[in-house]
């Protein structure tokens, strides 16, 4: 026992010393290797960057805010006399014009006060002629027959009954308009709404009312800006009209560009914002009453100034900065900038037009650093692989030489499925189609190594 005790402490001090021998022999050759790839990645090795040149433009001033579109008019239909609901004559969500037929209230007890009316104008009538012929005879009579009382008396009644016609064409007018009302019709232009009431309903003054019509076209907009920015909107008002942008809910695409029409006269003390309001033409109907927008002024147009993208500016402990290709090599240069949004800087000073700036690849640059510069692609354009020739052309004759066999054995299968149906069926195929993939074997290996080595 103490035999095999003694070969096993014999034989882990020699496996200890055997692991010591390798680490330190093996190590610093990992070590120096290492090394070499550390100072080699920091040695400042060229850097692939993307850069664009600096160009001239004409660059917008936007102010932009949060706004809520709000229709031009808005109406809720009321009866303005009471009855039964005959017929409506619109449908939900319907454009009318101003004057059309909306809804039919029941007309027949007010087509009887007009009745009623027309008929006592026309008994008056009948007693103001018969007064005024009795009149007549008084006069000519004169009052050494007939007592000049009752000449003044007939004269007063004639008087009378003259003022009672009249007061009956008020009437007449009154239960004309009255009869008029129930016929209910359009007041403006616009869209109606979900309709409040059904046909066959019994409606009065005092309801709800019956359908909501919105002027939508055109549309307004009211929105809020800061109170700092209300001499930039009044003077760009004073300069002349103001465009103002809907932006949709990424804040980039347009829905409709319409004009500021009034800003308002007082500032909200709570808020420290100014309301305004801007009218949009909303052809196309992208505006919709309540509808939550963001809001662009354009308030002026800095001409001709140098612009480059705004993931070129830096920033550092001295300012702003971008790095400027110089031939194989970036310098570092600072730089001044007036304006800048998410996607374009405005630069003040700095930087001439035509100097290609930097826009990826900062983490490993300095100024002075090596680099490999290419410009961007082009939006949507995607690398094209393209076969060699040689392969394209003994791929064709494969094909055409397996086509039979194709047609006989993998009819109806899609591409990666005919390759395998191929090989599972490659006993039976046919001497050419076999021959062609043979000839295709054998030069892919030399093709793929020709590849490699132009490559490297």
């Amino acid at each position: 026992m103490a035999t095999l005790i003694q070969r096993i402490v014999a034989y882990g001090l020699l496996a200890v010393m055997a692991a010591v021998i390798i680490f330190v022999t093996v190590m610093p050759a990992v070590e120096k290797q290492a090394g070499r790839r550390g100072r080699r990645a920091h040695s400042g090795g060229t850097v692939p960057v993307i850069a664009v040149p600096a160009r001239i433009a004409d660059v917008p001033v936007y102010l932009t805010g949060v706004g809520t579109a709000k229709p031009r008019n808005t109406v809720t239909v009321r009866p303005q006399v009471d009855g039964r609901i005959l017929n409506l004559s619109f449908k939900e969500g319907q454009d009318v014009k101003r004057g059309d037929v909306l809804a039919k209230i029941d007309p027949a007890t007010y087509q009887a006060q007009l009745d009623q009316a027309t008929a006592k104008k026309a008994f008056d009538e009948v007693q103001l002629a018969n007064a005024q012929h009795d009149l007549d005879r008084y006069a000519k009579l004169g009052g050494n027959v007939i007592a000049q009382k009752t000449i003044d008396t007939q004269r007063a009644l004639v008087g009378q009954l003259t003022a009672q016609i009249k007061q009956d064409d008020a009437a007449i007018a009154n239960a004309t308009a009255i009869l008029a009302y129930t016929t209910i019709v359009s007041p403006i232009d616009g869209r109606t709404g979900i309709r409040l009431v059904d046909e066959g309903n019994l409606v009065r003054t005092s309801d709800a009312g019956i359908v909501v019509i919105n002027e939508i076209r055109p549309i307004n907009v009211l929105f809020n800006l800061p109170q700092q920015q209300l001499g930039e909107v009044n003077k760009a008002k004073a300069a002349g009209t103001v465009t103002v942008e809907a932006l949709d809910a990424d804040g980039k695409s347009p829905l409709d560009r319409g004009t500021l029409q009034v800003v308002d006269n007082q500032v909200d003390q709570a808020t420290g914002t100014v309301r305004m309001k801007a009218e949009f033409p909303n052809a196309r109907l992208q505006l919709w009453p309540g509808q939550f927008v963001n809001v662009r002024l354009l308030i002026r147009t800095v001409q001709q100034v140098v612009v480059i993208p705004t993931q070129a500016v830096q920033r550092g402990p001295t300012g702003a900065f971008t790095y400027v290709v110089q031939s194989d090599r970036v310098a570092l240069r600072p730089v001044t900038l007036t304006l800048q949004d998410e996607t374009q800087a405005v630069v003040a000073s700095g930087l001439e037009a035509g100097e290609q700036v930097v826009t990826t690849g900062f983490a490993r640059l300095k100024d002075g650093s090596p680099v490999a510069a290419t410009a961007p692609e082009a939006p949507g354009s995607k690398p094209v692989k393209k076969s060699p020739p040689a392969v394209s052309q003994r791929r064709e004759k494969l094909r055409a030489a397996c086509a039979g066999d194709v047609a006989k054995f993998c009819a109806g299968l899609e591409r990666r499925a005919i390759r395998n149906c191929l090989r599972t069926n490659a006993a039976q195929l046919s001497e050419g189609c076999k021959a062609a993939a043979a000839s295709l074997k054998k030069r892919k290996p030399r093709e793929a190594d020709a590849s490699r080595s132009t490559t490297q």
